[in-house]
């Protein structure tokens, strides 16, 4: 992230200060003072179980004495503890431990832009006004502007945040985020968040324009693949290869994230495999892979002995030859894991065995806190999802539908603030579904009818993925190739192309959360929907009075922007206009 991050330190709560990257050349400002959110005095928790000990490299399963990986995260977390350090580029990193409050003050220095910050697969319980999707939980914050999101973590592992301003995140306003916590293997030394990206030399606003038209064709290819935010040029000089050390006979974590705007990939490092003990947020039985498909907003955590002589060795990042999900210039992208007392400039000498990668998600994994569904109780709903090219002023393009709509969200006028207001007139074209029911599992069946995959982000829920297939789903034939006990949970799933997806997830969480594909195109392009979860519980249970300041700063800013009304979904969005982009990238 090209931008700055300040920490203050403060008993049991981490404070975090983001100033979103400068994409123009931006006017000084006077920072207002925020619209802060008034945080719930600190609980008294009762311990999760008997003592345990301490997490350490022969305990991992342990944590803070009375927690463990067997506890239920849903129900019992620990009390807050710790502050918090950071990281650079590609984004600050932001720490903290299991039961933590975090507050991240976000000022918006960009000129022309606003912006939201997306705390993706944090589930934000009783708190969807901190989930940042703008349009849906609140407005953006404009320019000159400054929003505090204050919210409790209540799951741990590997996941990250973004902003949710259109593609902007393609623009680097990304960054990990890490909550230590518990694991389900014993590991001796957590070298951290580990994100992959797709990069390009383009600005995000500009391919998303070129992206919708038909006759450009496919979406763009990305120019390289970025570990850790480098990598050498693929088609010239300068550059240079990511170097991970690793120590020999040590057992590492390693946190995988997949930022990209647009590629999948599956990775492999030469000589090893990865011991997998987390899906997303979600921490697993482990499982032994020698390789692992990451689909746009995915994460593992994994743990990588080095067992192997002293060298250097390539970790790989292959994709998909048809250009199905995704496509990039660098033909082989690539770091290095190098083992303490290797060179530290030679490259691996051993290529390893090439793979032929697809675009099929990961299967079989076994969550360690189970949830099994009453089969029962199946009685889904259909979400079709279909690729259709309508004629606009622009051009013919690229439309995304689900349930025969392409969402296209108020930036102005977020589901909340209706909410708020007390309002159930809901345009169609915000595609809302209503979830009333309390503590009920819901099922859904996303059909879809066009040959590319997706992978499928909910916010506010890790969903149990029952199953999926080719063809078309029929629930009065096909329910017996469902897995109700414990199956796959996650917050992001890689759903077939020309096939289908059953998703459940309980109605345990009020708010007002986006389903979307994490294709930066597609979503631009309308593939999403809300589920509006209870919402009669909403307003007593956050604040919601508190998002009108910054709505009131968004629709005075609003009139003098230069690139609004936007053109797109205002989720993952194109510029609004071509010409003032130029202006606005300086």
């Amino acid at each position: 992230m090209r931008g700055l991050l300040r920490t203050s330190s403060a008993a049991c709560c981490a404070v975090l200060t983001l100033l979103t990257p400068c994409l123009a050349l931006a006017t000084p400002f006077q920072k207002p003072n925020p619209v802060v959110n008034n945080v719930l005095p600190r609980q008294t928790v009762t311990p999760g179980g008997s003592p345990c000990g301490q997490n350490n490299a022969t305990n991992r399963a342990c944590w803070k004495n009375a927690y463990s990986i067997n506890t239920d995260y849903e129900v019992t977390n620990p009390p807050a503890f710790n502050t918090r350090t950071v990281d650079q580029f590609p984004g600050p990193t932001i720490e903290a431990d299991w039961g933590d409050y975090i507050q991240v003050n976000v000022y918006n220095d960009m000129q022309d832009n606003g912006t939201s910050i997306h705390w993706h697969g944090i589930r934000q319980f009783g708190e969807s006004n901190q989930d940042g999707a703008n349009g849906v939980t609140e407005c953006p914050i404009p320019p000159g502007s400054m929003k505090s999101y204050t919210f409790h973590v209540t799951q741990y592992g590997t996941s990250w945040y973004h902003s949710h301003y259109s593609n902007q995140y393609g623009n680097g306003v990304v960054g990990a985020l890490v909550v230590h916590g518990p694991a389900s293997a014993n590991y001796d030394i957590d070298l951290g968040a580990y994100p992959i990206s797709d990069y390009y030399y383009e600005t995000a606003d500009r391919l998303t324009l070129r992206a919708e038209l038909l006759s450009n064709g496919g979406p763009p290819d990305s120019d390289n693949i970025l570990f850790r935010g480098k990598n050498i040029n693929p088609t010239g000089s300068g550059g240079a290869y990511d170097r991970l050390v690793l120590t020999p006979g040590k057992k590492h974590l390693i946190r995988l994230i997949n930022t990209s705007v647009d590629n999948s990939f599956t990775i492999t490092l030469v000589g090893h495999t990865f011991q997998v003990i987390a899906t997303d947020l979600v921490p697993i039985t482990p499982v032994t892979r020698s390789s692992l498909f990451m689909g746009v907003g995915q994460r593992y955590d994994v743990i990588v002995t080095a067992n192997q002589p002293v060298a250097n060795y390539w970790f790989n990042a292959t994709l998909e030859s048809a250009n199905n999900c995704g496509k990039t210039r660098n033909n082989w992208p690539a770091a290095i894991f190098q083992y303490n007392g290797s060179s530290s400039t030679a490259l691996p000498t051993t290529k390893g065995m090439p793979i032929v990668a697809g675009c099929a998600g990961e299967v079989g994994f076994a969550p360690i806190v189970t949830r099994t569904v009453p089969a029962a109780q199946f009685s889904p709903s259909t979400l079709p999802i279909d690729l259709t090219t309508p004629s606009t002023p622009r051009g013919v393009i690229f439309e995304w539908r689900v349930k025969n709509t392409p969402i296209v969200v108020e930036w102005d006028h977020p589901v909340l603030e209706y909410v708020l207001e007390g309002n159930t007139s809901f345009p169609a074209m915000i595609n809302i579904i209503d979830v009333p029911q309390a503590n009920v599992w819901t099922f859904w069946v996303i059909q879809n009818d066009f040959v590319l995959p997706h992978p499928i982000h909910l916010h506010g829920h890790d969903f149990l993925t029952l199953g999926m297939g080719t063809g078309v789903f029929n629930a009065s034939t096909m329910t017996s190739q469902l897995n109700f006990n414990n199956p796959v949970r996650r917050d992001v799933v890689q759903m077939p192309g020309s096939g289908w997806l059953v998703i459940a997830y309980k109605t345990d969480n009020p708010g007002c959360w986006l389903m979307h594909c994490h294709i930066g195109w597609h979503v631009a392009a309308g593939l999403g929907v809300q589920f509006l979860e209870r919402k009669s519980e909403i307003a007593g249970l956050m604040k919601l009075s508190q998002m009108e300041p910054n709505c009131q700063a968004w629709r005075a800013y609003q009139p003098s922007s230069p690139y609004l009304p936007k053109l797109d979904s205002g989720l993952k969005r194109r510029a609004e206009q071509m010409e003032p982009a130029v202006r606005r990238i300086g």
